[in-house]
């Protein structure tokens, strides 16, 4: 591998589209994406929102403080110190699972048949098996991990550190920064999820607004 190979891409990320704040909470937590739906938790509620119109599809009453997934058939909400597999179309818990972080969990996301969560302030992402909590591997960042995210096969995270958040795409192994995607100044983020065509769906923390984002384009 040549030196310039392993040069970090460094560049920004824009807003394409920002929607809320919503009445069922003042804070996004965790969001996931279905192919249809943007789902956010909003501490006592899920919300279901179209990308389209920004607009609540439908509510579920599930709690959740951090990440949420999606598997392609469940949803995944963590709360607290566990994380519950849900029914969408009922709200309906199926099971729990233990939060590998005990309460001090973030980002989640789905993919290669596991759960993947952020461990905010311990600056680690855990793949865990969905059906015991065990943790299967642990890659480690230097930065706050706030949202974690799949996109055309690379594991991407959220930071934020001193107000200031950016996009990372990594390495799952060794956890090397690939490529940063700097947010504009007082754009935190909270849970992410990729909506496809180079699309992220990031929650807006403490604002309560969900937002779209991608690379900005050349000027």
């Amino acid at each position: 591998m040549n030196e310039a190979s392993r040069q970090t891409l460094s560049g920004a990320a824009e807003v394409v589209h920002e929607w809320g704040p919503y009445e069922a909470g003042g804070v996004i937590h965790g969001v996931s994406f279905d192919g249809t739906h943007v789902w956010a938790a909003t501490g006592e509620t899920l919300l279901a929102v179209d990308p389209r119109s920004g607009a609540v599809a439908r509510s579920l009453a599930v709690p959740g403080d951090a990440g949420t997934a999606f598997d392609g058939k469940h949803l995944y909400q963590i709360v607290e110190t566990r994380i519950d597999k849900i029914e969408p179309a009922t709200g309906k818990v199926v099971s729990s699972i233990p939060a590998p972080g005990g309460g001090f969990d973030s980002g989640l996301t789905w993919a290669e048949g596991s759960l993947w969560v952020g461990a905010y302030r311990s600056r680690k992402i855990r793949q865990i098996d969905p059906a015991d909590g065990r943790v299967l591997r642990t890659i480690e960042s230097d930065r706050f991990v706030t949202g974690v995210t799949w996109y055309e096969g690379e594991l991407w995270h959220a930071t934020e550190e001193n107000e200031e958040s950016e996009l990372r795409r990594i390495d799952k192994h060794s956890g090397a920064v690939k490529e940063r995607l700097m947010l504009p100044k007082g754009v935190l983020v909270s849970g992410l999820e990729s909506g496809g065509d180079g699309l992220f769906y990031a929650g807006g923390g403490r604002s309560g607004k969900l937002r779209a984002v991608r690379r900005a384009r050349p000027a």
